[in-house]
């Protein structure tokens, strides 16, 4: 069976088509994605009209390069991020799969953004065993466990406040270092010191949430730190700033990460979303996963951004799981929980 994924959910509009194999993988055949990131850039943020124009635009052509990519006229099955996102943005997504599905005449799955990003993972190392899922995005920050992918998903603790990838756009912005803030951060993290500036670690009190997260203090204490220095006329370095900041986040995320591998008793760690493109994230998972002897999985950085190909691939593990198609009349959800991989009706 071949499905085509759209994802609309945010800035990237994704189309990928892949080959669902029926033994737990599939096959990449097309990964499309035309970011408006750029046009959110003069804002240092995403501008949710702005996205939403964007993808009206994009659309059409990105589903056209598809197609010609996978050499195909058509898919057997057509999956769509039915949330969560923002609002605006999915109903467009939603609006042109509908209508491809409904003049195609082929079944219709609207499915889970956040299951998207867990599922991919599978088109790079093979079948997903029982696992925890460590997803970091701009707008998420998820722990999750996942028994199976055609099982609903099991939210183990979410940030009470910043997502991690909002922290670094808005410490980016806060340095003068523009947007997107990720890749800048690490950029310039690069030439910093991660030990020269002790930033709080949100949420690692004994008697704090074991999973739960917080970057809305950590992202307060640089601005603080940044101020002080400008007030008393001292000058600091941004590179120790970023690599600080930078370790800070790495920090709790991965030890979270590890602590919620052990507490559920699996021996594999996943992590996706646009974040863990993070080269100290990365680097730090590896470090403690060795440790802790945990299999650690992260797709290539292009995966792990947006794009049609994880909605493809989750919407692939459904149907192999026996899921039936969902309603053309189903409505978009932009707070759509991790738990509800599909919505039918």
């Amino acid at each position: 069976m071949i499905v085509m994924g759209v994802e609309s959910s945010c800035d990237e509009t994704g189309v990928g088509i892949v080959r669902w194999n029926g033994d737990g993988t599939c096959d990449l055949l097309a990964d499309e994605v035309a970011s408006s990131v750029d046009q959110h850039a003069r804002y240092g943020g995403v501008v949710p009209e702005v996205a939403s124009r964007a993808h009206l635009e994009a659309i059409v052509p990105t589903m056209r390069r598809a197609l010609a990519a996978a050499g195909i006229e058509k898919p057997d099955a057509l999956a769509v991020t039915i949330g969560p996102g923002l609002a605006g943005a999915l109903l467009v997504g939603v609006a042109a799969a509908k209508a491809y599905a409904a003049a195609w005449n082929i079944p219709f799955y609207a499915v889970n953004h956040l299951g998207g990003h867990v599922s991919v993972d599978t088109l790079e190392h093979g079948p997903l065993p029982s696992c925890v899922a460590l997803l970091v995005s701009g707008g998420h920050t998820h722990l999750l466990h996942v028994e199976d992918l055609g099982k609903p998903i099991v939210e183990l603790g979410t940030t009470v406040d910043d997502a991690a990838g909002e922290a670094f756009d808005k410490v980016a912005r806060l340095l003068g270092l523009g947007f997107p803030g990720g890749p800048a951060l690490d950029a310039a993290a690069q030439e910093g010191d991660r030990n020269a500036i002790a930033f709080p670690r949100g949420m690692t009190g004994p008697r704090d949430s074991r999973h739960d997260f917080s970057f809305s203090g950590l992202k307060t204490s640089v601005a603080r730190y940044v101020e002080s220095k400008e007030r008393a006329g001292e000058a600091f370095s941004i590179p120790d700033i970023a690599a600080s900041f930078q370790e800070a986040v790495a920090d709790v995320l991965t030890m979270k990460a590890v602590r919620a591998a052990k507490d559920v008793g699996v021996d594999t760690l996943v992590l996706g979303g646009g974040a863990t493109a993070n080269s100290r994230i990365r680097s730090l998972a590896e470090q403690r996963c060795a440790e802790a002897g945990i299999t650690l999985r992260i797709p290539k950085p292009r995966l792990c951004t947006d794009n049609g190909v994880m909605i493809a691939s989750l919407a692939a593990h459904l149907i192999g799981n026996g899921a039936g198609p969902s309603e053309l009349s189903v409505a978009t959800d932009p707070g759509l929980s991790v738990s509800v991989s599909q919505l039918m009706r």
